[in-house]
């Protein structure tokens, strides 16, 4: 598939305390931490929340590397259920210094505009506060993630209106895909 350069702009956020969260309004879906660790699981997540924002760091992970990664002490995944049907995701990578970031997060495509990505937000922070009460972690003192211009436009917003704070800005030129990959890699939508 072809490449492209663009720019990006990205931007990190935070929360220092867990008084820093501004709760949405609930949504009808539930919020469920998958608690046994799916490389498959994870994968399909990954890509249908990200083929269409450029997600794409991932996509040479074989079943291993995923492993891996979903095996690391503190590492979680909430998924947000809509009657029974997967609709978006939060995944945690915890540091060693206290600090949980918000590593992946979003709705389906089919989800998206229906007030759940406030209330997934809210959730997802509540549990990234409490991540040290469910793994042998320090306690949790920050919470953070990082968007950039190619997410969808409702995220920055969505992220600020929960109280997380910009503490930081870059802007790069980067290699992209001329057209996202979408949530079937090398498939049209």
């Amino acid at each position: 598939m072809k490449s492209v350069e663009t720019e990006i702009t990205t931007w990190y956020l935070e929360q220092t305390s867990p008084d820093d969260l501004v709760p949405a309004r609930p949504a009808a879906v539930e919020v469920i931490r998958a608690e046994v660790p799916s490389p498959e699981f994870s994968r399909y997540l990954y890509f249908g929340v990200g083929g269409d924002y450029q997600w794409s760091d991932r996509l040479p992970w074989g079943y291993d590397e995923w492993a891996q990664w979903l095996e690391r002490p503190g590492s979680e995944t909430w998924v947000a259920w809509d009657r029974g049907t997967p609709a978006g995701y939060a995944e945690f990578n915890p540091g060693d210094d206290g600090s949980v970031e918000i590593i992946c997060f979003g709705l389906l495509p089919a989800f998206t505009g229906k007030g759940f990505g406030g209330h997934l937000l809210t959730e997802a922070v509540r549990r990234a506060w409490t991540l040290d009460e469910r793994h042998d972690l320090p306690k949790t003192s920050r919470v953070w993630l990082h968007t950039c211009s190619l997410d969808g436009p409702a995220a920055l917003p969505n992220y600020r209106a929960r109280g997380f704070r910009v503490y930081d800005t870059r802007f790069a030129i980067e290699r992209v895909w001329a057209r996202p990959l979408g949530p079937w890699p090398g498939s049209p939508r």
